[in-house]
């Protein structure tokens, strides 16, 4: 059966270009699961530095970060979502399940399509 995948690109007029998708929520996630950006990325087999890439440019399209980080150090970094990005993080699974909900008569009626071929 084909699935929906939902991806929102907010309406910036003075700085465009701020998207949220499966990836990016995945990556908060497991950040909040494993409590460290490069473990998160790891459980994703992404690299540290596309983890944190992704991390500056999510913190980066809101007005408050999603994700804070602590550098290491003796005591070790680590990182966890801010209250804005659990709240982020929550909406963005319920969007998925209405849409999901809302589009399964089409998806099954999509993959009837799908079957059907032409014949020569």
């Amino acid at each position: 059966m084909p699935h929906l995948s939902i991806r929102i690109d907010f309406d910036r007029h003075s700085d465009p270009g701020g998207r949220l998708g499966p990836g990016k929520v995945l990556l908060l996630e497991r950040i909040a699961r494993e409590g460290s950006i490069s473990a998160a990325g790891r459980s994703m087999n992404m690299s540290y530095k596309r983890a944190w890439q992704l991390v500056a440019e999510i913190n980066g399209s809101f007005a408050v970060p999603l994700v804070a980080a602590q550098t290491g150090g003796k005591a070790g970094g680590g990182a966890a979502l801010t209250p804005r990005g659990e709240e982020l993080v929550r909406h963005y699974r319920a969007i998925e399940r209405k849409a999901r909900t809302a589009t399964t008569g089409h998806l099954k009626a999509l993959q009837a399509i799908s079957r059907t071929r032409r014949r020569k």
